[in-house]
């Protein structure tokens, strides 16, 4: 009798290159957390009248209030997220769809316009807009970028290319070299250097004055103005598979090095896995994602709160996964959840804000208010 050999292919429906997850589908539903870190306050009362001279935007990217609250739990009810006095919620529909892409969320911060999903840097027409990093240059700010995805991947892509499809990688990497942003560090470093076209960006942006780091260990002793960080040839790997504190230190890195210009400073930090957690229905990937943005938000505030000039807002671009808290322990640090999708969804996600008139963020706003608050307090009109 013959046997029959059948071969199931399970290709997931969310991006390429987001396969890291190794956890059993059984454990995907529970978190158990073993460790657990102090969350000092760092907020201080300000002033209305204080001026904003740098902005620290976060973005948790797929990060709802579940999401959020998870990281409160898994934490035994402590979290630097928590400490934020400000918060309000965005709507973060496209102009073309109630739900948004990481794309035309993002795009939507940075040039103040809602946009078709997919596009990058461009208004719903298609045309390219002066992004809020390019017009920071322009009036002698430093800038940053720190992900921990590709630095090349949407949501860190829209704040300085301006492309048609967020999947042009090579060609949003190339539009870093027509800027003049101080330090981005994340993965994508393939799409600088193994391209189609034979050109070979790393040797442009040393040319062009960076120092270009490829590895989290070279990134400490770097001592340029201008950073490269290009630590991974894709996306980085999830906590749970290895990466470490890289969001906590690259995000410290870049402060330490913006924070040198008297004029001041726009930096954009991406927690960029928490959406891959709700792409994947994996409550654990959620869960270890968030704490390490929590984290980094603690070191954030840290700075804030001694600067007394820095403006801290932190949100998402949507919601991923539909994610509900279905059980858990405050005690103990667990966290049990249910999903009703596999993708993206239209809910209000949250704001928080600290710092000089953090006030303005309070409430429901259009996720393009942001962008024109920031505006507005920088002075780049």
């Amino acid at each position: 009798m013959k046997k029959i050999l059948f071969l199931i292919l399970i290709i997931p429906v969310f991006a390429k290159a987001q396969n890291y997850t190794k956890i059993e589908e059984a454990d995907k539903t529970r978190y158990v957390n073993t460790s657990f870190y102090e969350v000092k306050n760092y907020t201080k009362k300000t002033s209305k009248k204080q001026v904003v001279k740098n902005i620290i935007f976060l973005i948790g990217d797929g990060m709802g209030t579940s999401q959020v609250y998870s990281g409160i739990i898994a934490n035994k009810g402590n979290s630097y997220i928590r400490t934020m006095p400000v918060s309000g919620f965005n709507k973060t529909n496209a102009s073309d769809d109630l739900i948004t892409d990481s794309a035309a969320g993002a795009t939507a911060f940075s040039i103040g316009e809602k946009t078709y999903n997919g596009a990058i840097g461009l208004d719903s027409s298609g045309i390219a807009k002066k992004t809020i990093l390019e017009s920071a240059e322009e009036k002698g700010l430093s800038t940053g970028l720190v992900a921990t995805c590709a630095i090349t991947h949407a949501t860190p892509a829209s704040f300085i290319a301006h492309q048609p499809d967020r999947n042009m990688y090579e060609e949003i990497a190339a539009d870093f070299l027509n800027t003049d942003v101080d330090i981005f560090i994340g993965g994508g470093r393939d799409h600088f250097n193994k391209r189609k076209d034979g050109r070979d960006l790393l040797l442009e942006l040393e040319n062009k004055g960076y120092e270009v780091v490829t590895t989290m260990d070279s990134l400490k002793f770097a001592k340029g103005n201008k950073v490269a960080g290009l630590i991974a040839p894709e996306h980085q790997a999830p906590i749970e598979l290895g990466r470490g504190d890289m969001l906590k230190t690259a995000s410290a890195f870049a402060i330490k090095n913006l924070k040198k210009n008297k004029d001041g400073f726009f930096l954009m930090i991406e927690g960029s896995q928490i959406d891959w957690g709700g792409h994947d229905n994996n409550v654990p990937y959620i869960v270890t994602e968030m704490l390490d943005f929590d984290q980094t938000i603690g070191e954030v505030l840290k700075f804030a709160a001694n600067d007394g000039e820095t403006l801290v807002v932190i949100t998402a671009d949507h919601e991923t996964g539909g994610f509900a808290i279905s059980g858990g322990d405050l005690n103990t640090g667990i966290v049990e959840g249910k999903f009703t999708t596999g993708n993206h969804t239209g809910v209000l996600v949250p704001v928080f804000a600290y710092g000089p008139q953090a006030e303005l963020f309070s409430g429901i706003m259009e996720n393009t208010d942001i962008y024109a608050k920031f505006m507005q307090l920088l002075e780049l009109k």
